[in-house]
């Protein structure tokens, strides 16, 4: 029990900042598409986020191996805290404009993404320290992942129609400060085995830049890790389009409010948590590259389809709950390949350029929907994007260097 509260502290710490995030890509975006009624700003509006957290993610993994994850966590969560929560402060105050939210979007942004790699990057530790496989560590956390998102798309459905998108962002706000709290409090500092020691004090003392190529080079060369992130970043993208902007203008073209939207969300979500928990038992009996390629066939192409040709909203929610279930087993297996994989001295660095390259594509997601929508329409929109990540999912298969992926490398 002893060994396994630092893993449950990173859990709850996690839940409640991963669903207050959630509730943030819910109200955000349906707070500029209610006042300006534009998919290309709200498109716009998303990139604006993920553009610099992109960035901050991937420049801040050198300080991550330097100065600690836990500390970065800390940090990074307590000023998001204060930036989030200037939101409803000006909206209470009736002052919030469009141009005014967007600076406060890019510092949302700017702080989320080293905060996420920290987290990430803890999760070898805490495998180790609960003496458990990493399997069933990412399989957790993907299942809390999942389910944090699904309680944050929920609740973001009642509170935007309750007291309205601007004020709902006062429960992220909540969420942060009580990660910075939890991870304060209930996960010790690493300490570094003699071994990862002695392998740093034979290194030569480098610089920041230093550290940042030595992680861009070690990806690079990995030919397993270039095939997810080259995959992943499209689907990403596609998957961005998708949340920031198609299901939202889906969902106000069909006359639905936002308690439509936040549930459609939840469906996924919620069926996600499922798959994850299946995961975490199994996963390391599971044949990963084939659960891998049915999981993305799966989650991917039939959420675009089922909207494009206008199903009815139970066909709809079952396709939903499918794509859903399958996604649960991606990220626990993707997790494990990349964890082990990278040397321990590289955690920090490598983690980061691997999460950031993965969401490179992501702040053009939404613009990329907004300007599909607004050139050949929704529904057209909706069956070439569906096309695009069938074609994504099945690249990878046709490349040699993929059949590496089920190989374990210590």
């Amino acid at each position: 029990m002893r060994r396994g509260k630092p893993f449950l502290a990173l859990a709850a710490a996690e839940t409640l900042s991963l669903s207050g995030t959630r509730l943030s890509t819910v109200a955000v975006p349906w707070l500029v598409l209610s006042a300006t009624g534009s998919p290309v700003l709200t498109g716009l509006t998303a990139m604006i986020e993920m553009l610099p957290y992109v960035l901050a993610k991937a420049l801040g993994g050198p300080l991550i191996d330097r100065v600690g994850a836990k500390r970065i966590a800390i940090i990074c969560d307590a000023a998001s805290m204060a930036v989030v929560g200037l939101v409803p402060l000006l909206d209470l105050f009736g002052v919030l404009t469009v141009p005014m939210l967007l600076p406060l979007v890019f510092a949302m942004g700017v702080l989320r993404g080293p905060s996420d790699a920290a987290k990430q990057a803890m999760v070898p530790d805490i495998a180790a320290l609960a003496d458990v496989p990493l399997e069933r560590v990412t399989g957790v956390s993907s299942a809390i992942e999942r389910l944090a998102s699904t309680m944050g798309a929920a609740g973001a459905g009642l509170l935007i129609g309750l007291i309205g998108p601007g004020q709902a962002l006062i429960v992220n706000a909540a969420t942060f400060a009580a990660a910075t709290v939890i991870i304060a409090t209930g996960i010790p500092g690493i300490r570094r085995t003699p071994a990862i020691l002695a392998a740093s004090d034979a290194r030569p003392a480098s610089s920041y830049l230093d550290d940042l190529r030595g992680g861009w080079r070690f990806l690079r060369s990995d030919a397993v890790l270039v095939s997810i992130v080259t995959m992943v970043a499209i689907t990403n993208l596609l998957d961005q389009a998708y949340h920031a902007v198609l299901l939202p203008v889906w969902t106000k073209n069909a006359g639905h409010g936002p308690e439509l939207l936040g549930a459609m969300f939840a469906a996924f979500c919620g069926a996600s948590v499922a798959g994850a928990a299946i995961a975490a038992v199994i996963g390391e009996r599971m044949p990963r590259l084939i659960v891998y390629t049915v999981a993305f066939l799966l989650t991917g192409c039939p959420r675009f389809l089922v909207l494009a040709v206008d199903a009815p909203l139970g066909s709809v929610f079952a396709t939903l709950a499918i794509a859903g279930f399958a996604s649960g087993f991606l990220n626990p297996i993707l997790s494990a390949v990349i964890f082990e994989r990278i040397p321990k001295p590289l955690t920090g660095r490598v983690t980061a350029m691997n999460t950031a390259l993965c969401f490179a594509l992501i702040p053009f997601g939404g613009l990329v929907g907004g300007a599909l929508i607004s050139t050949i329409g929704l529904g057209a929109a909706l069956l070439l994007c569906g096309l695009a990540y069938l074609a994504a999912t099945l690249f990878p298969l046709a490349l040699k260097s993929f059949r590496g992926f089920d190989k374990a490398v210590a």
